[in-house]
C-alpha cells in the first residue's frame, strides 16, 4: 500500500478534513548506471569541497544565497519555520469553473485520500459537490520546501490534487518561438480537406491503446547486446510537406485513412462514425426528437452535460456555458 508523500488538513470555509497526498503516476523508464568506458567500475556523484577536494557529509551542508558580495547562509530548519501554514494546511481559497483553467497550467497529478474512515462523509461531500458543479478548488500549500498552487478536482469518485504552474512560469509563445505564422488564413479548399482528414482519423480516447514503444526498443536493445546480436535502426522521420504539394498530400492522406473502412465490406473500427450527410429524418420527427432531447438535458448538471458533449465529439465544449452545451447537444 502506498504511503502519502504529504499529509495535512484540507479545508474549505469552516469545513476541514485530514488528508494524505499520494503520487498518482509512476515512471516505467529504464534506468542505467554510469560506468567508466572499458571497465565495470561505477561512477559515483560525491559532495566535494571545491577548495580542499575533500568529501563533505550531508549534515554539514547548509544553503547559501549569493548576493554578489557574500553568501547568506540559511539552515534547512529555518526554511521550514517560515513556510505558510507550516506545510500542513491545504486551504481552498475559492472555486473556479474547470473550463476556465487553461490546460497549460496543469503540471502533476496526485490522489487525495481521507486520513481515517471517520472523515469519509466530509470527503465524499466535497467530491460530489465538485463533480456536480464542474468546479475545482484552488489552494496553495508547501511541500518539500516549495510552495505549490493546486487545483482540487473530483474525478471518478475521488478527489485529485493537480499542481499548477504559476502565472509567471508560463512563457509567451510569440516571444519564444521564431517563425510562427501570422493571421493569414488557409484556403477554404485546404481547410475542408484537412477537416475531412481529421474526421477520417477520428477515434475514441482510450489511453490503454497506447504504449511506450521507445522503452520497449531500449529493452530489446539491451537483450540483443547481451546476446551479441544487432538491432534494427529506427526509420527516418518523414520529410516536411512542401506547400506546393499540400493539397495532394491532404487528398492522399484522406484516401488512405478511409481506405480500410470502405473495402471488403468490413466493419468500421471502433471509434469510426458513419456519415449522416444527406440522411435527414422527416421534419416532424426531427422537431419532436429535438424537443424531447432538450427536455431531458435540462435536468442534467453542467458536468454531466460536458461528459455528453465529450462523447458526442462537440468541438469548443470547454468554453461553452450550460445553455450552450444544451443547445449543442440538442443540435447534435
Amino acid at each position: 500500500m502506498a504511503r502519502p508523500v504529504w499529509s495535512g488538513v484540507l479545508s474549505f470555509g469552516l469545513v476541514s478534513v485530514p488528508v494524505g497526498l499520494y503520487t498518482a503516476t509512476d515512471s516505467h523508464a529504464i534506468h542505467f548506471h554510469q560506468l567508466q568506458r572499458g571497465t565495470s567500475d561505477r561512477i559515483r556523484n560525491r559532495r566535494v569541497n571545491e577548495r580542499t577536494g575533500e568529501e563533505v557529509d550531508l549534515e554539514d551542508i547548509v544553503k547559501g544565497y549569493d548576493t554578489g558580495e557574500e553568501y547568506v547562509l540559511v539552515e534547512p530548519g529555518e526554511l521550514e519555520e517560515i513556510a505558510p501554514g507550516r506545510s500542513r494546511a491545504l486551504e481552498i481559497r475559492g472555486f473556479v469553473d474547470l473550463d476556465e483553467v487553461d490546460p497549460i497550467f496543469f503540471d502533476k497529478t496526485y490522489y487525495l485520500g481521507p486520513r481515517g474512515k471517520e472523515y469519509g462523509d466530509v470527503y465524499r461531500l466535497l467530491e460530489q459537490a465538485l463533480e456536480r458543479s464542474n468546479r475545482a478548488g484552488v489552494a496553495t500549500f508547501v511541500m518539500r520546501q516549495r510552495e505549490y498552487l493546486v487545483a482540487v478536482k473530483a474525478e471518478k469518485g475521488l478527489l485529485t490534487c493537480h499542481t499548477l504552474h504559476w502565472a509567471d512560469e508560463i512563457r509567451e509563445p510569440r516571444k519564444e518561438i521564431p517563425g510562427l505564422p501570422g493571421k493569414a488564413k488557409a484556403s477554404a479548399k485546404e481547410l475542408r480537406m484537412a477537416e475531412q482528414l481529421i474526421e477520417a482519423l477520428s477515434m475514441d480516447w482510450d489511453p490503454a491503446d497506447f504504449h511506450d514503444t521507445y522503452q520497449e526498443k531500449v529493452a530489446a536493445l539491451i537483450k540483443a547486446k547481451q546476446a551479441g546480436e544487432s538491432v534494427e535502426k529506427a526509420q527516418e522521420p518523414p520529410k516536411s510537406t512542401n506547400v506546393v504539394d499540400l493539397m495532394d498530400a491532404l487528398r492522399a492522406s484522406v484516401e488512405r485513412a478511409r481506405g480500410p473502412k470502405d473495402t471488403g465490406g468490413k466493419a468500421a473500427p471502433r471509434g469510426a462514425r458513419r456519415s449522416t450527410v444527406g440522411k435527414k429524418p422527416p421534419a416532424g420527427k426531427r422537431a419532436r426528437s429535438a424537443a424531447g432531447t432538450r427536455a431531458s438535458l435540462q435536468d442534467l448538471s453542467k458536468a454531466e452535460l460536458y461528459k455528453k458533449a465529450t462523447a458526442a465529439h462537440i468541438t469548443g465544449r470547454s468554453s461553452m456555458t450550460r445553455d450552450d452545451l444544451i443547445n449543442a447537444l440538442t443540435a447534435a
